[in-house]
């Protein structure tokens, strides 16, 4: 996979058929995003609950939640997203970004054979379309303080830091910065 072409993948929404294959994905990705020192009893708490299948199963049941999934020609996810819309349950994220019809990228990860390749722009893309059309004025995001790569993806793709919230793994808490896009 890491030699695919960004124009081998396809973006389409999750289904309920694809929560054993998000969960799978999760194990590879979300560590990564992790910062250096993340105790793994942390990082194997969230990746039971928020990111199981079962987890993956609620986002789709949760009418404010959108999950985009990024697959290559066999059909092997590469990529998701989770967006919700509405004002963010976590009251500092809330606090920070620019009030107004509101649609929080809760999730974004991308294989890491990937990263560099594009596959992250056509994501990135189809999030923001789908938050256009759901008539969104403001598209925010936590990412972890010590993840300059994805920081910078993020800030090429427009958005800008905007304030801090905290970020619990297990017993470990790690500060993010708030980014935000303004939508037109």
């Amino acid at each position: 996979m890491p030699g695919a072409a960004p124009g081998t993948l396809t973006v389409r929404s999750a289904r309920r058929s694809d929560t054993a294959a998000l969960a799978e994905l999760a194990a590879v990705t979300f560590p990564l995003a992790c910062p250096p020192g993340t105790e793994q009893a942390g990082i194997d708490h969230v990746l039971a609950t928020t990111l199981s299948a079962g987890g993956f199963a609620r986002f789709l049941e949760d009418p404010a939640s959108t999950v985009l999934v990024l697959q290559d020609e066999a059909g092997t996810l590469v990529a998701y997203t989770v967006l919700v819309a509405g004002t963010p349950d976590d009251p500092e994220l809330a606090a920070a970004v620019t009030p107004g019809r509101t649609v929080t990228v809760s999730k974004f990860y991308v294989l890491p054979g990937l990263h560099g390749s594009g596959a992250a722009r056509r994501l990135m893309t189809a999030a923001l379309d789908a938050a256009r059309a759901g008539d969104a004025q403001v598209v925010c995001l936590g990412v972890n303080q010590q993840n300059a790569r994805a920081q910078g993806f993020y800030a090429r793709s427009g958005f800008e830091v905007v304030g801090v919230r905290h970020f619990r793994t297990g017993d470990q808490v790690h500060e993010d910065h708030v980014m935000e896009m303004r939508l037109g």
